[in-house]
């Protein structure tokens, strides 16, 4: 989930942030909805980004040292591409927080001396000692908007840093949402947690029939579901909500039947976004599943390669116009095409096709089920690109984040 699409060249990235989600005059209720969503959109949103690397990097098949660029979000993805041995990663965002979020987790895991000081600090992230950690290896290592970042006040008045002795995961948009949620479902007389108690998909269908799937058919619940600015905690912009609403039926249903997929359709052994949705956390067991990028037999090797990333803020259509032409191999755009206008999509694909190499792979996400690409993007253009349609629905079968509606795969044939 990401707010970086495309933007007017040249804009501030706060601008760029606006002419990204704003469709409507300020006056209009709609107008006041795109504000407030931008408003909070300004803040740390994605502790841990909600798409499934693993996925992607089936979906990209890269051969090292091919070159990509990839929506950053909360930078999870980026650190764990890096396994594939790509030659170099642009990663994006125009979310201040998201762009020092990836620049933080790049400087620790080539600064920080072990591994176990880089998991307790982003899987843990919950111990005093990582304030320790922060001012004794990364202070002076990140750069200095990425320490202003850190070092500055968040809306408490703490500073930032201290997120990490604070339980990272619950904080954020997404994380206060999930919170809520949690205290949402036991005002119903249900617990989220008890989820993590199944041992077996049998177990975790039986719990989320029984205590989760209830829920649903409060009238509290629809009545909350129903307003769009109930889902700006998950990310989903008014634009979105739209698109989401599509999937079938009201939005209370739409949401049941994708936390069912999140709940019974992967082990939770195998599941690390199961585990942040009903517990908010990691696994405290360095055996339970993990990102990429958190799992110790990655480490060095991520290690070693994360030199060849490079953080910037900025509409993604704009970093492509800096490229040069067939320069890139793979594009992860997230679910940020979800907010585009036609103008924009036409954009942003015209980049695409001019920097992509042949053979050249993009993925992305959709709230509903199908591409929103055919009849939006120009035939000129889309017709340059293969919709490998078949693959896409066996990958959206297994994206374990399993918010989603749709995983979409174009390959260029030039």
């Amino acid at each position: 989930m990401s707010v970086t699409g495309q933007a007017s060249e040249g804009l501030r990235p706060s601008d760029a942030l606006r002419e990204a989600v704003h469709r409507f005059k300020a006056a209009s209720f709609d107008g006041i909805r795109e504000r407030v969503f931008t408003l909070a959109f300004k803040r740390l949103v994605y502790a841990q980004i909600w798409e499934d690397p693993e996925v992607d990097l089936k979906a990209l098949a890269l051969k090292p040292g091919e070159d990509m660029v990839a929506i950053a979000s909360g930078g999870c993805n980026v650190l764990s591409y890096l396994t594939a041995d790509p030659g170099s990663i642009l990663a994006v965002d125009l979310n201040r927080a998201h762009v020092a979020l990836t620049r933080l987790k790049l400087t620790a895991i080539r600064q920080l001396p072990s591994y176990d000081l880089f998991h307790r600090f982003f899987a843990k992230a919950d111990a005093r000692a990582n304030v320790t950690a922060y001012r004794r290896f990364l202070r002076f290592a990140v750069d200095d908007e990425t320490r202003r970042y850190w070092e500055g006040r968040g809306l408490l008045g703490r500073r930032r840093i201290t997120l990490f002795k604070r339980r990272f995961y619950r904080h954020g948009m997404l994380g206060v949402f999930i919170g809520a949620a949690h205290v949402m479902a036991r005002l119903h007389g249900a617990d989220p947690r008890r989820m993590l108690a199944a041992g077996s998909l049998t177990e975790q269908r039986r719990i989320f029939d029984s205590v989760l799937a209830p829920l649903f058919d409060r009238p509290l619940v629809r009545w909350l579901t129903s307003k769009k600015t109930s889902l700006y905690g998950l990310g989903i912009p008014p634009a979105q909500y739209d698109a989401l609403e599509t999937a079938g039926g009201d939005m209370a249903s739409v949401l049941r039947a994708r936390l069912e997929r999140l709940a019974c359709g992967f082990p939770l052994s195998e599941n690390y976004f199961a585990w942040q949705a009903f517990g908010r956390r990691y696994p405290t067991a360095e055996a339970g599943p993990l990102p990429l990028y958190l799992r110790r037999a990655n480490f060095e090797t991520i290690r070693g390669r994360a030199q060849r990333v490079a953080v910037v803020r900025s509409a993604i259509t704009d970093a492509l116009k800096a490229r040069r032409p067939a320069s890139l191999d793979a594009y992860v755009l997230l679910d940020a095409q979800d907010w585009m206008t036609d103008t924009q999509l036409n954009a942003l694909w015209a980049e695409i096709t001019r920097t992509a190499r042949p053979g050249a792979r993009v993925v992305f996400r959709t709230a509903a089920e199908p591409t929103l690409l055919p009849g939006r993007i120009e035939a000129g253009i889309l017709g340059r690109w293969t919709y490998e349609a078949k693959q896409s629905l066996a990958l959206t079968a297994e994206d374990r984040s399993s918010i989603y509606g749709g995983f979409h795969l174009y390959v260029f044939h030039g």
